[in-house]
């Protein structure tokens, strides 16, 4: 795993938001990927929906199992 990767991780443990964004996406029917393609090109989302979905992007583009 990416350092950035897991000192994101370690941030989001802390702060009690880890799977947030999969959470939304499983709600709104539709997989982690489509659901950050359609945040990011929405013009309605907020700028922190926008972040959490580009996150997701990279985080899934750097990820690679223990």
């Amino acid at each position: 795993m990416a350092k950035w990767l897991q000192a994101a991780r370690e941030r989001m443990e802390r702060k009690g938001t880890v799977g947030k964004f999969t959470r939304r996406a499983k709600k709104s029917g539709r997989s982690v990927g489509s659901e950050a393609q359609h945040v990011l090109h929405s013009s309605s989302a907020s700028g922190t929906e926008k972040k959490e979905a580009n996150f997701a992007r990279m985080a899934k583009r750097h990820w690679k199992p223990l």
